[in-house]
């Protein structure tokens, strides 16, 4: 079980790493990042409660504030069974930059994998 919910916690991380890059219009330590006004400024902590236990996420800041996650909301406290949907896509072989793509609930806007 803390398998699971290590690999939940693992994607969940991965989509916030992409949608801050997708906000900010480029990725972490590049170049074009120098002087445009905004960038990434550490993270704050969040625990969720998902049907296998707390898990401790850390959710991306950028230094304007404008950021807000799309895939767990700023408020929200539970999973509201995104881990269903994770698991579903491990089970089926998916790599993980593909999973987010796949996701059926259109609650959440699909970030770009780069």
């Amino acid at each position: 079980m803390e398998d699971i919910q290590e690999k939940f916690k693992d994607t969940i991380q991965q989509v916030f790493e992409a949608e801050i890059d997708e906000h900010l219009g480029y990725i972490k330590h590049d170049n074009n990042g120098d002087r445009s006004g905004n960038s990434c400024n550490g993270y704050s902590k969040k625990t969720m409660k998902t049907k296998f236990g707390k898990a401790k996420l850390r959710i991306p800041r950028d230094r304007k504030g404008e950021y807000e996650p799309q895939i767990i909301k700023k408020y929200e406290t539970t999973s509201n069974g995104l881990e269903d949907q994770i698991i579903g896509l491990f089970s089926k072989g998916m790599s993980k930059a593909r999973k987010w793509g796949n996701c059926a609930d259109s609650r959440w806007e699909t970030p770009s994998f780069r």
